[in-house]
């Protein structure tokens, strides 16, 4: 990517933030947003990824309020003990844990499954919420790009190899959900097959929004690899809005300024951000039904671009040799 097409992302990722954050303003003058009303999920069990902080830390409160088992899936184990005590106390739910999950690590993500699958319990929601943005160039453990490797390909590795204990656990009529947070910058994402790390110039802008995108690529090969193989597992993704958590330290100094002075009447809150999650984890009107994109509890159309075929399974087929899984699309769709 030229200095060039790096500052044309940096301006249309700032442009994009500014319409969403325009007509969540409009909405919040002419009613505001409207907590879904959702039925309890005794003896579900629920894993949310960054669930100590931000969105995913009231993802997994709504979900242990609604009766869920709810384990929260992150790398911040110093405050996580405060914060599995914190819901538990506001839910009045006990069945909340935490496991240590970083997914910068495609190790630290494979013994994260472990130690989930050995405690016998099934699954019945994955919400993969986690990721950074706009960091500056640095790379994860396994040498890919952050966003690109934490946003996208972790979440990708992760919920591949849960899908057994998924498909074990969802049954016709209640069928297992994951559910995959993406956002508006994947609208004015690119995905450069040739260069996915981003070696050439690098541009954070432009890296957010690519993993943004590949989560929503991602989720609708997913949903058409679960369809063909008769499971009782959906997959769609959702778009929170624009929210008022800590994930903005990297943006533009003058976002970070306008954020501190009107983020409580121009953002989201964290609760407001998590409910089309919460929607999407439980609610009736989705049951049996995948490959959405959601925003404000209502399906919407993601960009044209994702729901290209060949880009969808050429992305699947990358991504499954990066993580060193097999790649079941040939055999699934010929049988």
């Amino acid at each position: 990517m030229s200095p060039l097409s790096a500052a044309r992302a940096a301006v249309r990722v700032y442009a994009a933030g500014a319409a969403v954050v325009l007509a969540q303003l409009v909405r919040r003058c002419v009613g505001g947003f409207a907590e879904p009303v959702l039925a309890p999920q005794p003896e579900r069990v629920a894993i949310v990824t960054g669930g100590t902080d931000g969105i995913g830390y009231s993802t997994a409160k709504h979900l242990a309020r609604l009766g869920m088992h709810v384990i929260l899936a992150g790398n911040n184990d110093s405050s996580a003990p405060d914060v599995v005590r914190k819901i538990q106390e506001e839910t009045l739910n006990d069945k909340v844990e935490f496991l240590y999950c970083d997914l910068a690590s495609l190790r630290s993500i494979r013994q994260f499954v472990q130690k989930f699958k050995k405690k016998k319990i099934p699954l019945h929601v994955l919400v993969n919420n986690a990721g950074v943005m706009m960091v500056p160039e640095r790379t994860t453990e396994d040498g890919f790009e952050e966003h690109f490797g934490l946003n996208y390909l972790g979440h990708f590795l992760l919920t591949n190899l849960l899908l057994d204990t998924l498909k074990e656990s969802g049954a016709p009529g209640r069928c297992a959900r994951v559910v995959t947070v993406s956002s508006a910058t994947h609208y004015i994402g690119e995905l450069d097959m040739d260069d996915l790390q981003g070696s050439r110039c690098y541009s954070p802008h432009a890296a957010y929004a690519q993993s943004k995108l590949a989560l929503v690529l991602f989720t609708y090969h997913l949903q058409r690899l679960l369809a063909a193989q008769g499971s009782p597992v959906t997959a769609n993704v959702v778009d929170p809005g624009v929210v008022n958590t800590d994930l903005y330290r990297h943006v533009f100094w003058g976002t970070r300024l306008i954020k501190k002075l009107f983020g409580w009447w121009f953002f989201k809150t964290p609760d407001e951000g998590a409910w089309t999650s919460v929607y999407a984890a439980v609610t009736p009107d989705l049951e049996g039904l995948g490959g959405r994109y959601l925003y404000n509890e209502k399906e919407t159309k993601s960009l044209a671009v994702t729901y290209d075929l060949d880009l969808q399974t050429e992305l699947w087929a990358r991504s499954c040799q990066m993580t060193g899984i097999t790649d079941v699309t040939q055999d699934t769709f010929s049988g």
